[in-house]
């Protein structure tokens, strides 16, 4: 596969991802842009008219090589020992489907929908269970008889951290989660640049590099209080992209150097300095309707039924009455694992002597709400993305 080619889909995969999280307004969440992009990539290749253009400005290429261009993104996913992904496509017996589209679709993904929903639904779900490490136990779907075409992508994410964290209790005392006992994870570092400061139009962003095994990175972004969900996410997206400039810790100024982020001067048994970083645990699960963002997805035309969008696909009129994505992330001392299901239905129509040293002791505490990205070290590819508005927070002792 042509390197250039691959970088295009990689920015296209991207490009998606920065314009669902700019949507979100508040709330934890997760969501995959990875795992939503192949399937409008090969709807698109197989739609016309006014459908065509609006999946084609979704998928941010050509209708007519996004397939190809999905083959790409899932080559890279294929080559991580820490990435899973299939896709699936299930269709009625009375369907013609065209061997020109078919084709483009990974071997041995084809599946059949009978007359009975239940049983169908059992074998979806199953599929969703297996494909996720039963991280997804269910598929997103409402299964009636009126659904002629399954069309679904699962993906999986588990690294584990290349240094682990140590589990902690915290007590917060500042901030919109000050009185709260919460898990948190501690890390101390001499390797500074894994903590930036990036300024960007939506205010300044501390970024910390989380390195796990498979080649996969966990960003956290923290902006400051005031930043919009939404607003930190996408400006994290471009400083990862290169589009903003981002200072290593161990070059920043001791006074305000970041959001979240503060430099004391301390006596240390050991000459370098040091990054202490604290972060709550979290596991987040959402559930998404796509329809819901049709400008994002460019499902606004293909979703009448009045009459079909996707000849490409067959001879008899589809359209898409579905669009649906579960996904769960969950970021702990050890590492980190993520899964989603994403699928489309069509119808017919993360005290002793006092040391000899004086060190600088950066402390980065996230202690506000902060976002997270997912991302394929090599490529650059954007798996997964989410939003942590509440930290896993200690259970109160029961009342006696």
């Amino acid at each position: 596969m042509n390197w250039q080619y691959q970088r295009d889909a990689v920015t296209a995969v991207n490009a998606l991802s920065a314009r669902w999280v700019k949507t979100w307004s508040g709330g934890s969440v997760v969501m995959a842009g990875a795992g939503a992009w192949p399937l409008l990539a090969h709807l698109a290749s197989a739609s016309e008219g006014e459908g065509r253009r609006e999946l084609q400005e979704a998928v941010g290429m050509d209708a007519a090589t996004a397939s190809q261009a999905a083959g790409a993104v899932l080559s890279i996913m294929e080559r991580s020992t820490a990435i899973r992904s299939a896709l699936g496509l299930w269709t009625r017996p009375d369907l013609p489907l065209h061997p020109a589209w078919t084709t483009t679709l990974p071997a041995g993904m084809y599946g059949e929908l009978t007359s009975d929903p239940a049983a169908d639904r059992l074998r979806l779900d199953t599929w969703a269970k297996e494909q996720t490490g039963g991280l997804i136990p269910a598929m997103p779907l409402q299964l009636t008889d009126r659904v002629l075409l399954v069309l679904a992508m699962a993906l999986t994410v588990r690294t584990t951290w290349l240094r682990p964290f140590t589990d902690g209790i915290d007590l917060l005392e500042a901030g919109p989660w000050a009185g709260r006992e919460i898990h948190v994870l501690l890390r101390r570092t001499h390797i500074l640049d894994r903590a930036r400061v990036a300024d960007t139009p939506a205010g300044p962003l501390t970024l910390l590099r989380v390195m796990g095994s498979g080649g996969i990175d966990v960003h956290l972004v923290l902006g400051d209080e005031s930043m919009k969900p939404g607003h930190v996410l996408t400006a994290g997206i471009d400083v990862l992209a290169g589009c903003h400039p981002a200072t290593p810790a161990g070059l920043l100024p001791a006074t305000s150097p970041g959001p979240g982020m503060t430099v004391r001067h301390l006596r240390d048994r050991a000459p370098d300095d040091v990054l202490n970083v604290k972060v709550p645990r979290f596991t987040i699960t959402s559930a998404h309707d796509l329809l819901d963002l049709p400008e994002v997805f460019g499902l606004a035309t293909v979703t009448d039924p009045s009459r079909g969008h996707f000849p490409g696909i067959s001879s008899r009129p589809l359209a898409v009455t579905q669009a649906r994505q579960n996904a769960v992330a969950t970021f702990q001392a050890t590492g980190f694992e993520a899964a989603a299901t994403t699928v489309f239905g069509a119808v017919a129509g993360g005290i002793a002597p006092p040391p000899p040293y004086r060190v600088r002791h950066i402390d980065l505490h996230f202690n506000h709400p902060f976002g997270f990205l997912t991302v394929d070290r090599r490529s650059h590819l954007i798996l997964t993305a989410g939003w942590v508005a509440e930290p896993e927070t200690w259970p109160e002792e029961p009342s006696s």
